[in-house]
């Protein structure tokens, strides 16, 4: 709830207000209330420390959050593309080894 989240960050509700307002983060809601995930309030805290210990604007906080945001896109990408490459890699070494022991010719070492 935005009371617990302004308690833990030491921060005025209002603040948590004007960053969902401003798009930073997006609680979720029942009824009235805005409920905040781990990922929320780790948001908020980039945030925090972007805005106050690095003088960052409002203009600068969302170009930062939209990189960071599209680098983790990319390095899911890269953990996706990483084990396909793995399980081919591995089911090919295991045809190869089936291939070796049963004594059939492996036809990609003939081309």
């Amino acid at each position: 709830m935005i009371s617990v989240v302004a308690r833990m960050l030491h921060v005025h509700p209002q603040t948590l207000r004007m960053y969902e307002r401003e798009g930073f983060v997006h609680p979720k809601r029942t009824n009235k209330q805005r409920l905040y995930s781990e990922n929320d309030v780790e948001r908020i805290g980039m945030v925090l420390r972007l805005t106050r210990e690095l003088g960052v604007n409002k203009a600068g906080v969302e170009i930062i959050l939209r990189m960071r945001e599209h680098i983790e896109g990319l390095q899911t990408e890269m953990i996706n593309m990483m084990e396909h490459l793995e399980n081919e890699f591995r089911d090919d070494f295991e045809r190869r080894i089936r291939r070796m022991f049963s004594g059939a010719p492996d036809e990609e070492a003939k081309s």
